[in-house]
Parts: C-alpha cells; structure tokens; sequence
C-alpha cells in the first residue's frame, strides 16, 4: 500500500469514524439534554432519528450526485455542511433547534458517506489490499458506535453535551484540508446524464413518514387511524417510489441491481443486523443510567469493551479469516456470536451486575467486527462493475435506515411495555427492566432471521482453501 493510498484510506476512514460516531455519541448524552432542553420521552428519540433519516433518505440521491459532478467534490462537500451543522447543534438551546441541526448533519453526512466506498474501491484495486482496505475501514465503522458512547460519556461529563458535537469541528475542518490535496480527482458523467430527484423525493418522504409513523405509536397505539392512516401513506410513497425507478429514463435506484442474490440478501441481513446491534447501544445505555444508577462516563466506560472486541475483531482477524474461509462464513460466525450476546440480554435483571451480566455481552458484540467487514465485501462484490457507485448507495442507505428503523421500534416496544407495567403498580427499574428486555427480545429474533437469511440466501463464494481441495481432488 502506497503512501498516497494510506493517506486517502485514513481520510475517508475518518470521514466514516465522524459519521457513524455521531449518530451514537449522543446516546449517553441522551439524559442530560433531555434535562436541559425539555425534551418528552418520545421527542427524545428524534435527537438519534432526525440524524438517521435525513441520512438514509438521501443517500441514494447523493450517489447519484456523485457520480454525475464527482465523487471528490461530492465528499468534500457533505464534510463541509456537516461541520457546520455540528456547530448549530454544539450551540442549540431549543429542542427544535437540536433537532433540525441534526438533520442537516444526516444531510451532510449522507453527501459524503454516499461516495466513500465508490472512491475506496477504485483506488484499492487489488485484493489482497483492497481486503485490507475494507477491514480498516469496517473497523472505523464497526467501532465509532461504541467509541462514541465512551467519548459521549467522557465529554457530557468533563464538560457538556454541547461538546459531543463540537468537537467534530477540527475533526471536520482537518479532514477538508487533507482531502483535497489526498483524494484522486474524478471527472462525473455531467448534468446532461440526468438525476431522478422525483425518485429522490418519494423515498426520502416514504422513509421519514413511516419512521415517524413508527416512532409515534407510543402516542397513538399500533392499530389507530394516525397510525394505520400514515403506514398506508409511507407504503404508498415506497411503492411509488419502486414503480418510478421501473419506468424512469434515469432512475435513481435501477431494479437490475436487485437481480443479484448476493447484493439483494447482504442489504437485508445488513438491515436486520443493524438495526438489533445500533437499537442495543441505545437501550442498553439508557439501562446503565436509569435502571442500575450509572453516570454518563461510567456508561461510556462500561461500553468501551465492545469498541476494543469489535476494533480488534475489525482490523486484525477480518481480512485474513475472509481470504481463508470466505465472506459467508466470516458473517454466519459473527452473526452466531451477536445472537447469543442479545440472547443473554433477554434475561437480564434489574440488580444485574456489571462483569457477570454485562461484560460478557460486550465481548460477544465483537462478532460485529466480522459481520461488517464480510458485509461490505459481499454487498460490493455482487454488483457488477459499473454499478459499484450505486451498489455503494444502496449499502449505505440499508445501513441508515435499518438503524434508524431499529431505534424507532424497538424504543417504541420498551416504552410502551414500561407504561404498561407502571400502569399495572410495577416499581419505576422493574417496569424499565421489562421493557428492555423486550426491546432484547425482539432484537435476538431480528438477528436469528439475518443468520437464516445468511446461511440460506447468500451464495459461497470460492476461496483459496476450495481452490486449494478443488486442486487435490482434480489436479487434471
């Protein structure tokens, strides 16, 4: 690996680390800026879903964006709005303020995160580096939720929660600096090619009203007509949406990209994974702090164990055990540990100690650092060579989206389960309790559904070691 190569792999790996670091910090912040800004318990949740579905929504559109002005230009725009919506947020003293600050950074983050893997993969053309690559930059991924819980922990209790996002300033103005000189330039197709912002808008709108829809139950109840009445209207927008990119010239999102298994079967798994393993850094967070007591750097620091198990996982085993035994593989052994450390979760008790019921949690997350890396690998690998851009999009945009659907379910679940059994007489920790636990519960049940869909739906991809038997067995 070139210098030039290291340098451009640590810029967009940091663009990465600022991106998804963000979406969680403000996790063990949570309790504190509800304190200070007025929050209600369900507007709360908007703190992490503004930012998600501003992010998911218009990733596919950004991509596309890339590919017609720059994929160059394009990233180092998205960082430039993200910092500055870092700033807007680090000022805030309104609820409504936050939370449109964090919209506009879900817009600017998805400027820059809907190019990265497009420029990762034309700069690392070789395998075994581009492996590599894909290892250090999952690890960026993989380990900037939890790495975020921890510095969200230090700095809200060093300082404030306005320092969670303020620090992205020099991070992000760093990172503008270093790219434009490190980055390889790219020439996009023109204006001329065309860019479906019809597409644009019916997604976005469908994603963000059926994630509000969602989010809104705990108001309303599953089977209302607020509820049923804005389901319908999201489905409708979705299924617009899909129709739209059958019959347009230049469709955001062309169907053919779906007539990969391995593409179409890595996005699912890749939703249904995150949106269980980002919704339980949420809940499990909120446990540490109003069930068992913990401050926000007590629960930063209990969650730093999953950040070193899924960093170490991530940059030193992914690639090799990838290369040996095949992305399949890789992803049904991290799926089988992610299981049986959610599985756990679902007994959990309202005195739990922290080594005997919460660390051996923190080590199973590590299965994260191999699901991601093998994920990655499988949703680019499918996707023939000119759609490499949009099989970026699209993988970006699972990710988002199945984090912020994960959040706003699961949530929703918890604080309906909690109101229930405040109302049946149950103490405050035993009615949280029971409604984590749910949140548990039906988070093991979306990761059981991922290692079925893995193991079943996903082809095996040859590796050296078949090779190798293939060799053996018919040396002719």
């Amino acid at each position: 690996m070139t210098k030039s190569q290291r340098t451009a792999l640590a810029v967009l790996s940091a663009a990465m680390l600022m991106t998804i670091l963000d979406g969680s910090i403000v996790t063990v912040a949570m309790p504190a800026i509800q304190q200070d800004l007025g929050f209600s318990p369900a507007g709360l949740s908007w703190t992490v879903n503004a930012y998600l579905i501003a992010f998911g929504g218009l990733l596919l559109l950004a991509g596309r964006l890339g590919d017609l002005i720059g994929r160059k230009t394009m990233f180092i725009t998205g960082t430039v709005v993200f910092t500055a919506a870092s700033v807007l947020a680090g000022v805030a003293t309104t609820s409504a303020v936050l939370v449109g600050a964090r919209f506009l950074q879900g817009i600017g983050s998805a400027i820059a995160a809907s190019v990265v893997l497009g420029i990762l993969v034309t700069i690392f053309t070789e395998p075994r580096q581009r492996a590599t690559a894909i290892g250090v930059f999952s690890f960026t991924g993989a380990a900037g939720a939890s790495i975020g819980q921890v510095l969200g922990g230090v700095l809200t209790d060093a300082l404030n929660w306005h320092w969670i996002f303020l620090i992205n300033v020099p991070i992000g103005a760093l990172t503008v600096l270093v790219a434009v000189r490190a980055l390889p330039a790219d020439r996009g197709l023109g204006w001329s090619a065309g860019a479906d912002v019809l597409g644009a808008g019916l997604v976005t709108a469908g994603l963000m009203l059926g994630i509000y829809t969602v989010v809104e139950v705990e108001r309303y109840g599953w089977v209302s007509a607020h509820t049923l009445g804005l389901g319908a209207l999201a489905a409708a927008l979705l299924a617009t949406f899909v129709l739209r990119q059958a019959t347009a010239v230049n469709p955001l999102l062309p169907l053919r990209i779906f007539r990969s298994r391995t593409v179409s079967g890595a996005n699912v798994v890749q939703m249904l994974t995150l949106a269980a393993m980002f919704a339980f850094q949420i809940i499990v967070a909120l446990y540490l702090q109003k069930v068992l007591g913990y401050n926000a750097l007590q629960t930063g620091l209990a969650m730093l164990p999953a950040a070193v198990a899924i960093g170490g996982v991530s940059l030193f085993a992914s690639a090799a055990l990838i290369t040996r035994f095949g992305e399949r593989a890789v992803l049904i052994a991290g799926l089988t540990l992610l299981l049986a450390g959610m599985s756990w979760l679902t007994r959990l008790p309202v005195d739990a100690g922290y080594v005997t019921d919460v660390l051996p949690v923190m080590v199973a997350l590590s299965g994260g650092g191999l699901v991601l890396p093998a994920l990655t690998a499988l949703g680019m690998s499918g996707a023939e060579a000119d759609d490499a851009g949009l099989a970026s999009g699209l993988f970006n945009t699972t990710q988002q989206v199945g984090m912020a659907i994960g959040v706003a379910v699961l949530s929703t679940l918890a604080a309906a389960r909690t109101e229930t059994e405040l109302v049946a007489g149950a103490a405050e920790a035993v009615a949280l309790t029971s409604g984590y636990r749910l949140a548990f519960t039906v988070a093991a049940g979306m990761l059981g559904a991922a290692l079925v869909l893995g193991a079943t739906v996903l082809r095996k991809r040859p590796t050296p070691a078949d090779a190798a038997v293939a060799q053996v067995v018919s040396p002719a």
